[in-house]
């Protein structure tokens, strides 16, 4: 799995204008599922978002996760993180998980991240989203699970 996490002070995603999740302080994860992943792979990338320490401390350090702070955390899939960029000017989506394997277990993912944190909004798999988010650094990673063959 793949994700892009974003450090926000507030953020919503909408479809056809109706706001469907929204977070305020907290991380926004962009979330790809590719072929290879399941669900310890949602589980692992979920454990690690939560505990990722990339708010400041009293120091003005980061040294606290989205955990400590009690954050809110907004999960967005976006299957065009998985695409192949390599080569040539149009990205191909070969890597991305197909829609019949990917919806489940974003769900999954969901659900989980539900289990370990109080503070979880999600965006519709599939649909036309709008996100909107205020960057807040701006801090930005990216986080990708390992594969078990890799």
């Amino acid at each position: 799995m793949l994700t892009v996490i974003q450090r926000v002070t507030h953020a919503s995603v909408s479809v056809n204008d109706i706001v469907i999740g929204n977070i305020d302080q907290g991380i926004v994860a962009l979330l790809a599922i590719e072929k290879e992943d399941g669900e310890e792979h949602a589980k692992q990338l979920i454990d690690r978002i939560i505990n990722y320490r990339i708010f400041p401390d009293q120091d003005d350090k980061m040294n606290l996760s989205l955990r400590n702070i009690n954050g809110g955390l907004l999960l967005i899939p976006q299957f065009t993180l998985a695409a192949d960029t390599q080569k040539g000017t149009r990205p191909s989506f070969t890597p991305a998980a197909h829609p019949r394997i990917a919806k489940p277990l974003f769900d999954f993912t969901v659900e989980y991240a539900a289990q370990q944190h109080p503070l979880i909004a999600c965006g519709e798999f599939g649909a036309d989203m709008q996100v909107s988010l205020c960057n807040d650094g701006p801090v930005t990673f990216t986080l990708k699970t390992k594969n078990s063959n890799s």
